[in-house]
């Protein structure tokens, strides 16, 4: 599987490229080359959706040869894109947007029957519209018990019926509240595997709770959910049960109300401090670039290891930065911006930062 990703090489002739057939030509010795052979014109979007589709072929046919307790492990993958399919088209109902528009949008690897699918905007906007959705599609879809949680929860909390909450809660705090449930979820299922997956994977999904907590807290600033009454208790709720942070420092987190507290609380965790010193220093680099560099380092590290389930996870998230990686690139051939080019996080990079930096020492 390592070797499936693109070469320094490769990325070198690539951002050397003067237009996107060019970037088409150098694709055809790599790994991509069967993606891009029927592509008479490459566009950044269609290169992305031909990617996708590649890395779900791929992930299907080791699904389908899997076995217990791996075919579990992948089902979990891919319940990540359940959530985000289905969040896509709620809010997407919301609004009033094409059913079909919507669908073109959502990730292959999070999708359910076309019915299923279609169902799913169909609801009226009310407390009873919602209560059916749940009722009679979601409950049987593999996340409808993330959503049972959520339901429960957030009428305990409130104090009102279940079939009352949706309608009264943003769209993206039932994300956040579903993605919570499927990271502790999966944590719990990798530490009854045991072993070296309990511990390399075990990990990844401490990292991903981490990064959730604190983006939950970083954008909730101006918004509702900053204010005291919220904090302990709506913005608490989102915070996953798992994690290096947890549980004091998601404590802390608690009852955090501006960026500057923010940065206190994470210079008390090393390997936060320094991700936060890039976005308070406001340099080109953002935020979310510093975590996909972090991210990036921890998943390579997952194919150091022998005998454990951790890389199939790692393959997915890592060919997910390499298709970013050639839509940055391809849109700054296409825009002319090639003083940008070269700003991607390359995957199993001699010149990514923390091997320099291991170099240097």
């Amino acid at each position: 599987m390592r070797c499936s990703f693109l070469s320094d090489a490769d990325y070198h002739h690539i951002t050397q490229c003067e237009n996107l057939e060019d970037v088409k030509l150098n694709l055809s010795e790599t790994d991509y080359a069967d993606a891009v052979a029927d592509m008479s014109v490459m566009t950044p979007s269609d290169f992305q959706a031909v990617a996708i589709q590649k890395l779900v072929t791929e992930f299907k046919y080791v699904r389908t040869q899997a076995v217990e307790p791996l075919s579990t492990f992948l089902d979990f993958i891919t319940y990540e894109y359940m959530i985000e399919n289905i969040m896509l088209l709620l809010k997407g109902a919301l609004s009033g947007r094409d059913i079909n528009e919507l669908l073109a949008q959502c990730h292959p690897l999070g999708m359910f029957k076309e019915s299923t699918m279609r169902s799913i905007p169909t609801f009226e906007p009310n407390a009873k519209g919602f209560a059916d959705l749940y009722q009679t599609v979601l409950v049987d879809t593999p996340v409808g018990p993330y959503f049972a949680m959520f339901l429960q929860e957030s009428s305990n909390a409130m104090g009102g019926e279940v079939r009352n909450v949706i309608e009264e809660v943003e769209i993206e705090i039932i994300k956040s509240s579903l993605i919570k449930y499927w990271i502790e979820d999966f944590s719990q299922f990798v530490a009854k595997l045991g072993g070296e997956t309990a511990e390399i994977m075990g990990d990844l999904l401490k990292v991903r709770a981490d990064t959730n907590a604190i983006n939950i807290t970083l954008n909730s600033f101006g918004t509702p959910l900053n204010e005291p009454t919220m904090r302990s208790s709506d913005r608490k709720r989102l915070y996953p049960a798992v994690g290096h942070l947890y549980p004091m420092g998601t404590s802390m987190l608690t009852d955090v109300s501006n960026e500057e507290e923010l940065g206190r609380v994470l210079e008390l965790f090393p390997q936060y401090a320094s991700i936060w010193n890039v976005h308070a220093a406001g340099a080109d680099k953002s935020i979310d670039d510093a975590f996909y560099e972090r991210d990036v380092q921890a998943l390579e590290l997952a194919f150091e290891g022998q005998m454990h389930f951790g890389s199939f996870y790692a393959y997915v998230k890592l060919k997910e930065q390499e298709i970013r990686n050639m839509v940055w690139i391809t849109e700054c051939i296409l825009q002319a911006q090639k003083d940008e080019i070269n700003k991607f996080v390359p995957v199993f990079s001699f010149h990514a930062p923390w091997r320099a930096s291991s170099k240097a020492r």
